[in-house]
């Protein structure tokens, strides 16, 4: 199965549109349009009867010490962990294209409580949630898709995969708010096929991506 994008090439620069935070000309960020980036696919096998998306960062830092704190570096070599971004269950096998900026076209403080997505579906937690924790002016649940925003002074160039699956389920029947650990247990066995990009993506002016 073959995932492809307008919004990004494979292995390309996701667009600062996409962003949860794009680079400021003072400062270091502000925040980004945050909207979804355009994603086809096709290739599915035949008994395909649902979708499952996810987005995740697999380079987070593993430890806060020196993320977005002047005159530190956040080492390349550093542990690194992930960061989920965006989970969606239950697209109809009949759906092989989500448009850019129908989930999601803006940053919502305190996160979006009824994304947008295609018809039928329900869409997970991302992992805002827990990094705006005890931030008065953020802080919340943060369901659907919400872009990225690796530290600006991180060494490391941050890579995005996204991952469509076909499932032999109709539906997965995770509510509102499923956590990433509660969808892969659920398709564990039930994936058909899959198809994944991998995007980058960068806030540090000292790296320069294409």
């Amino acid at each position: 199965m073959k995932l492809s994008s307008r919004s990004l090439t494979s292995s390309g620069r996701i667009a600062g549109r996409c962003a949860f935070a794009v680079q400021a000309p003072f400062g270091h960020v502000r925040l980004g349009h945050n909207r979804n980036p355009h994603l086809a696919w096709a290739g599915a096998p035949a008994t395909t009867r649902s979708f499952a998306l996810t987005m995740i960062d697999g380079d987070a830092p593993t430890r806060p010490d020196d993320v977005n704190r002047e005159g530190r570096v956040v080492p390349a070599a550093l542990p690194r962990a992930e960061f989920v971004h965006w989970l969606l269950a239950d697209m109809p096998a009949a759906v092989t294209e989500i448009a850019e900026g129908s989930c999601c076209d803006c940053v919502t403080a305190h996160g979006k409580a009824q994304p947008r997505g295609p018809e039928g579906t329900v869409q997970g937690v991302n992992d805002y949630s827990g990094w705006f924790k005890g931030d008065a002016a953020m802080e919340g649940t943060y369901l659907g898709y919400d872009g990225p925003c690796p530290p600006w002074n991180d060494a490391l160039t941050h890579r995005y995969r996204f991952e469509v699956l076909a499932l032999d389920l109709d539906s997965c029947g995770l509510k509102s708010g499923f956590s990433v650990s509660e969808l892969r247990q659920v398709v564990d066995g039930h994936v058909l096929a899959r198809g994944s990009l991998v995007g980058r993506y960068s806030l540090n002016p000292a790296i320069q991506l294409r």
